[in-house]
């Protein structure tokens, strides 16, 4: 089914500066000067994945637009001044390190503020129902971000500050946020842990980032207790595990939830071919759970559905990765062809690893009551 789908982004977001740096370590003593590449959170990645929508066709059929950058106000919703103003000064002084695993460059802080407001006005149009559903492109992500303290290439939390100002201003109810990134969404969980209105789940791979982090055991606290689920999955997992995974859990607890709009933290970092984790997803898999959430909001919030831009770090890959989500939001299928999927695809873990995930997925059903 086609739907008018929308898709954020600003060429601004591309100009975000990490620095000089190695994948993710720091120029200098025994790391050299990086040959023709550079931090693993460049642009590369998000502007090939536009690119490839541009010359597949696919974006003249969505719904184009940027936004204003997310005001004071919205920022503060979830974060103190004081980071605020540590963040901005670091980036008014031509850069440097914020918070663990959180280089910037000059201009950062302006560009941080873009990013989020590209997620507020995504949020904001299907909401009003200018759109069916939408992507924000958003960079630099947000879902690590804690509100004192970025992290993991992560300033400002986009998606909690887009949810945040959709409450206060259009008076929104219950928010699901779905996180698929490969490294655990913390700092929403942090921002949420203790609310009953905003139900987070993530999917990570165990202990990769925050390293040694599983997180089965936290649900919430307080009122917030049963509102928070994680979904550590085994380093080597692939499709069969994730999508199984979306069936057992996710969307029986959507079900229960009953939200009146789903957003998905949509990192690629668990495709294959990414250097920051140790997954086998491919453009189909990426496709498939897109398509099962979006069936998973027709049922329960009028197909209201916002997808926000977070990891992924292969320059060659993720753009097919992205263009098969973008397809199965809009219901356009261009003639794109994956080059890499059927070799992924043989590379899948065999039938007993992928019993042994299932197992242990249903264990964790159970345990949150959804078996």
């Amino acid at each position: 089914m086609k739907r008018k789908t929308g898709f954020f982004f600003d060429e601004r977001c591309f100009w975000h500066s990490t620095g000089l740096h190695a994948v993710t370590l720091p120029v200098g003593g025994w790391v050299q000067p990086p040959a023709g590449g550079g931090h693993a959170e460049s642009p590369e990645t998000k502007r090939r994945m536009k690119n490839l929508m541009d010359v597949s066709g696919l974006t003249p059929q969505l719904a184009l637009r940027s936004a204003a950058p997310a005001s004071l106000e919205d920022l503060r919703r979830i974060h103190p001044d004081s980071y605020l103003e540590r963040f901005k000064a670091i980036s008014d002084n031509g850069g440097g390190m914020l918070g663990k695993e959180a280089p910037l460059g000059p201009g950062s802080y302006e560009i941080a503020c873009l990013s989020a407001g590209l997620a507020c006005a995504a949020v904001e149009a299907v909401l009003k129902g200018e759109l069916d559903n939408a992507y924000s492109l958003s960079r630099p992500p947000g879902h690590h971000c804690l509100p004192d303290q970025s992290m993991g290439f992560c300033f400002l939390a986009n998606i909690p500050i887009a949810v945040e100002r959709a409450k206060a201003q259009l008076g929104l109810g219950k928010v699901a946020i779905i996180d698929w990134d490969v490294h655990h969404g913390n700092g929403t969980q942090h921002i949420y842990l203790q609310r009953d209105d905003v139900l987070t789940i993530s999917l990570h791979q165990d202990g990769c980032f925050p390293p040694g982090y599983a997180g089965e055991d936290d649900r919430g606290v307080g009122a917030g207790e049963g509102y928070n689920i994680n979904i550590p999955l085994l380093a080597g997992a692939g499709d069969d595990s994730w999508r199984y995974a979306l069936e057992t859990i996710v969307i029986p607890a959507l079900a229960r939830f009953e939200p009146e709009l789903i957003i998905i933290a949509c990192g690629y970092d668990a495709n294959a071919m990414d250097p920051l984790a140790r997954m086998q997803l491919h453009s189909d898999s990426f496709r498939a759970m897109t398509e099962q959430v979006q069936q998973a909001a027709d049922r329960l919030c009028g197909g209201k559905l916002v997808m926000v831009h977070e990891g992924g770090y292969a320059e060659s890959y993720v753009p097919f990765c992205g263009l098969a989500v973008m397809e199965a939001l809009s219901g356009i299928r261009t003639e794109v062809q994956d080059p890499l999927r059927e070799f992924i695809q043989q590379q899948q873990p065999r039938a007993e690893f992928a019993q042994f995930q299932r197992l242990a997925i249903d264990r964790l059903a159970q345990r949150f009551g959804l078996l």
